[in-house]
């Protein structure tokens, strides 16, 4: 049984209720959320190509550099201004450099740093090393020049001096050189390669951004004015230059494209001061051997500029699963239009907004007020009141005298009864006639046996110690409910109780060992909805104490054993 019911569970299907208003104002505003919506969802749909599948590129770069340059009497050619690569895809041309020329190895004055002026041999520590120093000191204190004395050290003697950049640039004539970059891609997703050097390709190009795009031959000059740059002004310290090749490339068959687009930007801080060691330099040595057999090199602090050649990009092509997820993830827009007019009708409910009569209407029409279900929740209906009054605390004093929310009653309910037959009066069922059809228990208190409870307003209303029992059928004072015809026909005709009875089971045995129980509980039930209408405030739900007993004199229980007030959890 459990697993059948668990099985009918499972089987189930919920779907939402929604309310529709009649409104231009709400339904224009929903139809052009819902067109500005649709307009996003295909621009980005097209611009962005959210239909096709992507792969990010794998890149292999090559690079040739051109050009020759003559300084005094020297003549600089490939070989000779460009190193060999300072990092991946990447090349460097020397601009500027500072010479140091014939040095052998030997013991000479130390450069005059701070820590290499000395007066005596006392200042000079054998085997030092200063980190800022060009050798090892011999702990001897030799004259540098004629003022000044340092620390002799072992070393490639002449030490190198502290200068500054040649201005202008030595090399400055850099400019003119040309670059070719080779550029292989492959995307693995589509097993697709292609390169950046077209079959037709022109080895007589130079690349232009607006006639020869695709060229992927360089001027270093117009590399730095592209990027902003100043190239003679860089040339004298030398810094670092980003070349990005972007790659973004459409593999579908009726619009391919895969074509590179190049940008330039420099890389370094070129705002840096002197302290920070601003530009781009390095040191290298050319070695040779002189005419006595001995080594000799010239130290040669280059300046330049490395080009970093940065290549991202990916592709794209069709596919139907990439499409549906985008529609089906695109479709959560749509609720804009909702959320938005939600806010608009319910937006009187909020402090900060004036309160509207027609948001006022929308929003009772599509918001519904639920109290918790929770044991201090009472509704209370009085014969001289038109509303129901709900009462959610705890009870301190007697039901009728405690204050509570007041509930208006939903057009209908008091016709709601109205389903079952009427009878004629001469067909209601009174006291009399019930007492002799069915023996009364004398043991239980009447309306004339007891006093009359200061809470009743009635004087039908019998004394009871649960707060929640001391309730009257009217607020104040005047006849009681159970007096009227209406209350005879709908709540004590036991015609009109039998009918409802087997109207919910036709099959019911209504000559039972205890037949008054089913009549006195559809009383009760009679009694609930023809007061307050609405089943879920029927649960929590209270008799007054009058209607009570008259149901209990009129269907007594066998033993004289009634429960009191049961409200669902």
């Amino acid at each position: 049984m459990v697993a059948c019911c668990s099985l009918k569970n499972v089987c189930e299907y919920e779907t939402n209720k929604v309310v529709r208003i009649q409104s231009v104002y709400y339904g224009s505003l929903k139809w052009a959320v819902h067109t500005v919506v649709f307009l996003y969802v295909c621009i980005v749909l097209i611009t962005d190509r959210r239909y096709q599948k992507k792969d990010t590129v794998i890149s292999s770069v090559h690079t040739k550099v051109k050009g020759v340059s003559q300084t005094n009497t020297r003549i600089w050619d490939t070989a000779e201004y460009t190193i060999p690569m300072q990092g991946i895809d990447s090349f460097f041309v020397i601009t500027n450099i500072i010479m140091t020329e014939n040095q052998i190895q030997g013991a000479c004055p130390e450069f005059p740093l701070a820590k290499a002026v000395c007066s005596t041999d006392r200042s000079c520590t054998k085997g030092r090393v200063d980190p800022q120093g060009n050798g090892i000191q011999t702990g001897r204190c030799v004259r540098y020049n004629t003022t000044l004395k340092t620390c002799e050290v072992t070393a490639w003697c002449p030490v190198e001096s502290i200068k500054r950049a040649p201005v202008p640039a030595i090399l400055r004539s850099a400019e003119n050189f040309t670059v070719l970059i080779k550029n292989n891609i492959h995307f693995p997703k589509f097993n697709y390669t292609t390169r950046n050097i077209s079959p037709e390709f022109n080895v007589s190009c130079k690349y232009n951004k607006r006639t020869a795009p695709d060229c992927p031959i360089f001027h270093l000059g117009d590399i730095l004015q592209l990027a902003g740059e100043n190239f003679s002004e860089v040339a004298v310290q030398g810094g670092i230059m980003g070349i990005e090749i972007n790659w973004d490339c459409i593999l579908d068959k009726w619009l391919h494209r895969c074509k590179p687009k190049y940008a330039f930007r420099r890389l370094d801080d070129k705002k840096a001061s002197e302290a920070l060691y601003p530009g781009y330099n390095f040191r290298f040595a050319r070695y040779y051997k002189q005419a006595d057999g001995k080594e000799g090199r010239t130290l040669i602090k280059a300046y330049g500029i490395r080009f970093d050649i940065l290549v991202f990009g990916t592709a794209g092509k069709f596919d139907f699963f990439e499409l549906l997820v985008y529609i089906g993830s695109a479709l959560s827009y749509f609720g804009l239009a909702q959320l938005v007019v939600d806010f608009l009708i319910t937006s009187y409910t909020f402090p900060c907004f004036k309160s509207d009569p027609v948001k006022e209407y929308y929003y009772r029409k599509k918001c519904e007020s639920v109290s918790g279900p929770r044991w201090t929740l009472f509704y209370v209906s009085y014969v001289d009141e038109p509303h129901i009054l709900m009462v959610d605390k705890t009870l301190k004093t007697s039901l009728q005298n405690t204050g509570g929310e007041i509930i208006h009653r939903r057009p209908g309910d008091l016709t709601y009864p109205a389903r079952f037959p009427l009878k004629r009066p001469d067909d209601v069922v009174a006291l009399g006639e019930i007492q002799e059809r069915q023996p009364l228990r004398t043991s239980g208190p009447t309306a004339s046996s007891h006093e009359r409870p200061p809470w009743c307003g009635c004087g039908q209303c019998r004394p009871a110690k649960p707060y929640s029992e001391q309730l009257c059928c009217r607020r104040k004072s005047g006849p009681c409910l159970t007096r009227s015809a209406l209350f005879q026909q709908l709540v004590l005709s036991r015609s009109t109780l039998e009918f409802a009875l087997l109207y919910k089971d036709p099959l019911l045995d209504l000559k039972g060992d205890d037949p008054n129980r089913p009549l006195r509980h559809c009383a009760y039930e009679q009694y609930i909805q023809w007061r307050f209408g609405d089943p879920d405030l029927g649960r929590r739900a209270v008799i007054p104490s009058c209607c009570r007993w008259k149901i209990r004199d009129a269907f007594p229980s066998e033993k004289d054993e009634y429960s009191g007030f049961k409200g669902r959890k």
